[in-house]
């Protein structure tokens, strides 16, 4: 057993140096999503340019020009199953304290707070967004049966059909709904392999910034831009499967110039914190701003995996966590100004952690947990039925609502397709999360 510092001690020195802070499982995790995403999920084209990579459908269309977007989505993963009791805490359940002597958050210092629910304060730069109803937590979310393993649950979470023959992401499906898509019609941001979500025959984006987003060699050098024209005469006379991959890609990087150029001076007085979340949603906003076409982002933020040092409200990996999320979020809704008006945003994660805290001041790997709403479209608030808690050795917050059913309400409500293709042989049920729905 580890033994514990006082709840006051400074904590810089106890928190992981970087990476994933347990789970082996965790931190090859990006290795696995790598090697089962370029098997059977892979069924389209991809080519790289440098550090881009356009995923080409070989359906005819795959290079049409994006068609303006519907609505945006973001959809943010807390990698490593993030605590929902942390981040949304049941000061109303008497378990929850019970259950987390040192590290359980105080009522008293709760933000937002009911009879029930609160948000930890670390979510602070959130609560103008909450205060004025385009911020809902569904609390006691998560997957339909429990999965402990950082790996399988992702690849669950994201193709979002289970039990199903389907072997595609479930954002691959949604932007194949109803339309022919573009390969800028659905963009992931940032390093690392591209969720399992966005995979299918529909094309995609991946780049790790979008200053990448061209041909490589087509640089200050290349005076005479003769390295783009020879690419494009080669290839024009390709009419089998790549060759149409690669006019596709010639198309996405032409039709995504005008976010690739844009100013990177955030609008309306918005300073984004510097760090990878930051950057990654301040270049989501010029794409938003720069309309082209692009409806579905996917970014990634972690470690959320705390087995070991969660902390209290003076340090730890909850506190600077949640801190990073909010921060950055606050400062994408101000730099987007009027514009938030077309965006959702999605917060959720594979699972969520046990009841009662470990003996490292962690929390071991549990169930359910909360889902996060900002922006277009939500109706503010708590939602959620709340199961109660247990505080038993391996008690989990147990599942009440199946993610798929807050999912099915913001892609009715934003984009107005239906969820039987998105998220086949499901019935979703009410949540409310959003309006009209």
């Amino acid at each position: 057993m580890t033994s514990q510092p006082s709840a006051s001690q400074p904590r810089a020195s106890r928190l992981p140096p970087s990476g994933p802070s347990c789970c082996e499982e965790f931190a090859q995790v990006g290795l696995s999503r790598r090697g089962f995403l370029g098997g059977a999920m892979a069924t389209g084209v991809a080519t790289t340019f440098g550090s881009t990579v356009v995923q080409v459908a070989s359906a005819p269309g795959a290079d049409a020009a994006p068609a303006p977007a519907r609505a945006v989505m973001v959809v943010l993963s807390l990698r490593g199953a993030a605590d929902g009791l942390s981040l949304v805490v049941p000061h109303g359940d008497p378990v929850y304290a019970r259950a987390r002597p040192r590290i359980a958050v105080p009522a008293e210092r709760l933000l937002a707070k009911d009879d029930f629910f609160g948000l930890h304060p670390s979510l602070a730069p959130l609560l103008g967004m909450w205060d004025s109803g385009r911020m809902a937590a569904v609390h006691a979310a998560g997957l339909p049966a429990r999965n402990r393993s950082h790996f399988s649950a992702m690849e669950e979470l994201e193709a979002a059909a289970p039990g199903s023959a389907t072997r595609s992401g479930w954002l691959n499906r949604l932007i194949g709904a109803d339309r022919n898509p573009s390969p800028l019609q659905a963009l992931q941001l940032g390093g690392g392999t591209p969720p399992a979500a966005l995979y299918g025959p529909q094309p995609f984006l991946s780049a790790s910034s979008i200053e990448n987003v061209k041909l490589a060699g087509a640089d200050q050098w290349d005076t005479r831009k003769g390295r783009p024209r020879s690419l494009r005469t080669l290839w024009a006379s390709q009419k089998d499967g790549l060759g149409a991959a690669m006019q596709a890609a010639f198309t996405a990087v032409d039709t995504f110039e005008p976010a690739r150029t844009s100013s990177t001076t955030p609008s309306h007085g918005a300073t984004y914190p510097g760090n990878d979340l930051g950057r990654a949603l301040a270049q989501v906003a010029r794409v938003v701003r720069s309309g082209v076409g692009t409806e579905v982002v996917t970014v990634d933020h972690g470690d959320w995996d705390m087995h070991t040092d969660v902390g209290n409200l003076e340090w730890g990996a909850m506190k600077r966590n949640a801190g990073e999320v909010a921060g950055a979020l606050a400062a994408f809704f101000t730099d987007l100004g009027p514009l938030g008006d077309t965006v959702t945003v999605v917060c959720l994660s594979e699972f969520g952690r046990r009841v009662v805290e470990n003996a490292n001041w962690g929390l071991d790997h549990g169930y359910g947990t909360v889902m996060l709403l900002l922006g277009a479209g939500v109706r503010g608030g708590y939602h959620g039925r709340w199961p109660g808690l247990s505080a038993g050795p391996d008690s989990d917050l147990l599942v009440t609502t199946d993610y798929r059913s807050v999912l099915a309400e913001v892609v009715r409500a934003r984009f107005a397709t239906s969820t039987a293709s998105v998220f086949p042989g499901f019935t979703p049920s009410r949540v409310g999360a959003m309006v009209g729905q």
